[in-house]
């Protein structure tokens, strides 16, 4: 596996198996990266609720499944806004630019810049797979003792290339051990969570991690296949 340049980036825009919308301007281009700008759509946690039994906190129980949208607030900025992260929030937001990876020899990982990490904004990694297309998720938290403002727009991360050492099928690239991709085709206002695979789910509430293992072996397909 090798990691595309700048000069291997371009060569894929002109072959349109590398697409970003709206297109990339100068400042994105750095010699081994793309710097990705952050996008309108900001997505908070819900800590807490009121209802008749009074103001409690709000528990984040991700295998709930029926639930899962209530876990987040969404929120649009318009243009000359500002987004305040406050000391030791975590939020989930937008990717400006919608990306689409359409070959199955690339993929992608989202990387913070440096420039985030020197704020005090913590930026999780993420695999983007080949024939992705849509917006990307950018979880951060703000790591440190005063609110972080940032604004919609600026460029908050970057995406690091590769060339992979065998051709993936659109098909597989699809699949996520049993389950489709839960995020491929995102838009801005779809990057809240959504469940992981019912059966698996299942097992875990109950324990029976062993009993997943063996219910669900690797295909021997997979395995054989040749490299």
């Amino acid at each position: 596996m090798s990691i595309l340049t700048k000069y291997n980036i371009i060569e894929e825009f002109k072959n349109n198996k590398i697409i970003f919308s709206p297109e990339l301007d100068a400042f994105q281009m750095q010699p081994a990266a793309v710097d990705i700008r952050l996008g309108w759509s900001f997505y908070i946690p819900k800590t807490w609720k009121f209802d008749e039994k009074g103001r409690s906190a709000v528990v984040a129980d991700y295998f709930d499944t029926d639930n899962l949208s209530e876990n987040y607030q969404l929120i649009k900025l318009k243009p000359g806004q500002y987004f305040e992260i406050l000391p030791g929030e975590s939020i989930v937001a937008s990717t400006l630019e919608k990306i689409s990876i359409n070959t199955g020899l690339i993929m992608g990982i989202l990387y913070p810049r440096s420039s985030s990490s020197r704020r005090g904004l913590s930026i999780e990694s993420g695999v983007i797979d080949p024939f992705y297309s849509g917006n990307l998720i950018i979880p951060m938290v703000n790591n440190t003792h005063h609110a972080l403002k940032i604004y919609p727009g600026e460029r908050i991360c970057q995406i690091v290339f590769y060339n992979l050492k065998q051709e993936i099928s659109k098909e597989d690239a699809a699949k996520h051990g049993l389950q489709d991709s839960k995020y491929n085709t995102a838009t801005p206002y779809s990057l809240e969570s959504k469940p992981d695979h019912q059966e698996e789910t299942e097992l875990l509430k109950q324990g029976n991690v062993e009993q997943l293992k063996q219910q669900f072996p690797i295909q021997d397909d997979i395995t054989k296949n040749p490299v």
